[in-house]
C-alpha cells in the first residue's frame, strides 16, 4: 500500500521499520520536530526521523496538522492509509478523511481500557495482568476510534515500563502489518462503554515517591516509572533515582531503610516494607544494591523522603 507514517519515538520506529520492510510504499513521514537533547542541549532527530532518513524516506516535520497547507501536502499524496504511532499532534478531522482508507493507529493497550498519554505505564502501576496492542480506525475522539486487531500481552510480575515498552513495540509492529494484509477481511469492532479507563500523562512531580504507602503500590510504580519519569525519593535533601523494587516483609517508620546490603535496601512503607534493588544516586550511574551500599555510610535507621 501507498501509506503515509506519523510517529516520534522507538515505539514508532519498531513500526516503520517493520512496514519498510514488509514493502510497503512509505510516501512520506511525519514526525515531531527535533529536539534538544544530552548535555550540550543540541538539536536531536526523533528515532522515526533518524529511520526515515537512513532510507531515504521523506520527512516532513509540522507543527500543526490543521493548516490548510500541511493538508494539502498530505491531499496530494493519494495515500491508501496513514499509520499513525505515538505522534504527538492532534489529527484533525480533515487529516483523518484525507487517506482513502483512513488512518489507523497504533495504541499500546487493550482499549477501551487505558486511552490516553501513558496507557504502558498506567498499567503496571494499576497491577494489571495483561496489556497489548490495538489497531484501531481513528475518529476524532481521544483512542476512542473502533477496533480492527488486538494483540495481548502478559505482565510480567518483574515488568518494567522499559521491558514492556520492548514487549509491546514489537507487538505493535506486528499488529500493523498483519492488519494492513488483512484489511479488507478485518471487521470493525465498536468499543465497549465498560471499562474505560483514561491512562493520564506522566508528570515529574508523581515520580516521587511517597511511603506512606503500601509496599506493592510503591514496587510497582517505581518500575513503572523506570526510565521515564524516573522514580525518586530524598536522602539527605537530595534526588535518590530508584529503578527497581519488589515488595518485602518488614516493618518500620515509613521511609525508614531497616537494612541495606548486597541483596538490596530495604525500606519501610505504610504497611510492609519495599526492596530496592537499582538505585542511583545523584550525579551518580545507576548500579544494583551491592555496589550502592558498597563504601558508603551505614544506611540502616535513615529517613527517606521529605
Amino acid at each position: 500500500m501507498k501509506l503515509i507514517f506519523a510517529g516520534t519515538p522507538d515505539f514508532a520506529a519498531r513500526a516503520l521499520a517493520a512496514l519498510i520492510a514488509a514493502g510497503h510504499e512509505i510516501a512520506l513521514v511525519l514526525t515531531q520536530p527535533d529536539r534538544p537533547a544530552g548535555r550540550g542541549m543540541k538539536l536531536k532527530p526523533s528515532p522515526v526521523k533518524a529511520l526515515a532518513l537512513e532510507h531515504g524516506l521523506t520527512v516532513e516535520q509540522p507543527v500543526s496538522l490543521k493548516t490548510p497547507e500541511a493538508q494539502a501536502m498530505l491531499a496530494e499524496l493519494g495515500a491508501d492509509v496513514m499509520v499513525v504511532a505515538a505522534y504527538g499532534l492532534i489529527l484533525p478531522q480533515a487529516v483523518l478523511d484525507i487517506p482513502a482508507r483512513g488512518c489507523l493507529n497504533i495504541h499500546a493497550s487493550l482499549l477501551p481500557r487505558w486511552r490516553g498519554a501513558a496507557p504502558i505505564q498506567r498499567a503496571i502501576e494499576a497491577g494489571d495482568a495483561e496489556s497489548g496492542v490495538v489497531i484501531m480506525q481513528m475518529d476524532a475522539g481521544l483512542d476512542t476510534g473502533d477496533m480492527l486487531l488486538t494483540h495481548k500481552v502478559d505482565i510480567a510480575p518483574a515488568e518494567t515500563g522499559a521491558t514492556l515498552h520492548d514487549k509491546l513495540a514489537e507487538a505493535g509492529a506486528e499488529a500493523i502489518v498483519a492488519a494492513l494484509a488483512e484489511l479488507d477481511q478485518l471487521v470493525e469492532e465498536t468499543q465497549p462503554h465498560d471499562g474505560v479507563t483514561y491512562a493520564q500523562k506522566l508528570s515529574k512531580a508523581e515520580a516521587e515517591v511517597d511511603w506512606m504507602q503500601d509496599a506493592e503500590t510503591i514496587a510497582r510504580r517505581i518500575r513503572a516509572f523506570n526510565p521515564v519519569p524516573g522514580a525518586f525519593t530524598l536522602l539527605d535533601g537530595q534526588a535518590l533515582k530508584l529503578w527497581f523494587a519488589e515488595a518485602a516483609d518488614g516493618n518500620g517508620r515509613p521511609g525508614e531503610v531497616l537494612h541495606a546490603d548486597a541483596n538490596g535496601v530495604l525500606v519501610a512503607a505504610g504497611s510492609g516494607a519495599v526492596r530496592v534493588t537499582e538505585l542511583q544516586a545523584p550525579g551518580g550511574k545507576r548500579m544494583g544494591a551491592r555496589d550502592f551500599v558498597l563504601g558508603r555510610a551505614p544506611l540502616a535507621g535513615t529517613l527517606l523522603g521529605a
